[in-house]
């Protein structure tokens, strides 16, 4: 597998400093360039919480209605189950380091998983599958789980991930996506 992957469509690239399985599953260790406008939506983790520690630029981490802004230097852990999401609203790149902590194969799969359909084109402008079966697929496998107003589609989300196991997308998109 590739330690550095780059999504076309939004310019992000991730290398994979130290995954779940070279340390045991005590951590996953991302280093991570966010271009800017880039972020994630609202969501948490149930297993894993993830600290960021800030190389170059500034990235935005925002939960409960603050925003934290951390520069060069500067870290912030988000634990297990707290609703966040993190963005760069810089006009420059930043680069960080994400430690998900006990690390986890499945959110390492899962970023594998969307790099590699951006590179095939066969997703959005931001960067998202456009089938809905692949996206619960992914948000199954990363624990990453909606948060505000997204959390009314958390049913349909659950129905799909069980459908995505259950017809093979899942298996497909590993066997595809992190071999």
């Amino acid at each position: 597998m590739k330690a550095t992957i780059v999504n076309p469509i939004i310019k992000d690239q991730v290398t994979f400093a130290e995954t779940s399985a070279s340390t045991g599953g005590r951590i996953s260790r991302l280093e991570v360039t966010l271009m800017p406008g880039g972020g994630t939506p609202m969501h948490y983790h149930r297993n894993f919480s993830e600290t960021f520690v800030v190389t170059e630029g500034v990235l935005t981490v925002t939960l409960n209605g603050r925003f934290v802004r951390l520069a060069p230097g500067g870290h912030f852990t988000v634990e297990k189950g707290v609703p966040h999401r993190f963005s760069n609203e810089t006009s420059e790149p930043v680069r960080f380091t994400t430690i998900v902590e006990p690390g986890s194969t499945g959110f390492e799969n899962a970023l594998r998983i969307l790099y590699g359909l951006a590179e095939d084109g066969i997703t959005d402008n931001r960067g998202m599958p456009r089938n809905p079966l692949i996206l619960a697929a992914i948000s199954d496998m990363s624990d990453m789980h909606p948060a505000g107003a997204a959390m009314l589609f958390l049913p349909v989300f659950k129905l799909l991930g069980l459908i995505s196991r259950i017809s093979g997308t899942e298996k497909r998109l590993l066997n595809k996506y992190c071999q």
